[in-house]
């Protein structure tokens, strides 16, 4: 995905490659039982979100960025937690990196990270 998120100088300027890897949960007992699409997440709509915030939005830290990820996905029906894990590809950092990360879990009704 690409965004505009990063606290140094220029880093907002242009678009950045970014990877988000997102676990989902929620009670999928009846969905497993029934193969029933209609009793499970609708996980078009977890990417969807994601993708949104990422493109759309721009913050300083990769730690907000997982927080917004991890809000509007906890606002998707049967979401009861999610793991939200955000990397930035090649960061401008001294070092010669693939990428930094941040990991956080919210669960429904918790507005912490």
């Amino acid at each position: 995905m690409l965004g505009r998120h990063g606290a140094r100088e220029g880093e907002q300027d242009a678009a950045q490659p970014f990877e988000v890897d997102l676990e989902v949960e929620a009670e999928l007992g009846e969905a497993a039982h029934d193969d029933d699409l209609t009793k499970t997440v609708d996980y078009a709509r977890v990417v969807e979100t994601a993708m949104a915030i990422v493109g759309e939005r721009q913050y300083r830290l990769l730690e907000a960025l997982a927080g917004a990820i991890a809000t509007g996905i906890l606002e998707i029906p049967g979401v009861q937690a999610v793991t939200v894990t955000v990397r930035k590809l090649r960061p401008p950092v001294a070092a010669d990196m693939a990428s930094a990360g941040v990991r956080l879990r919210r669960e429904r009704g918790d507005g912490s990270g």
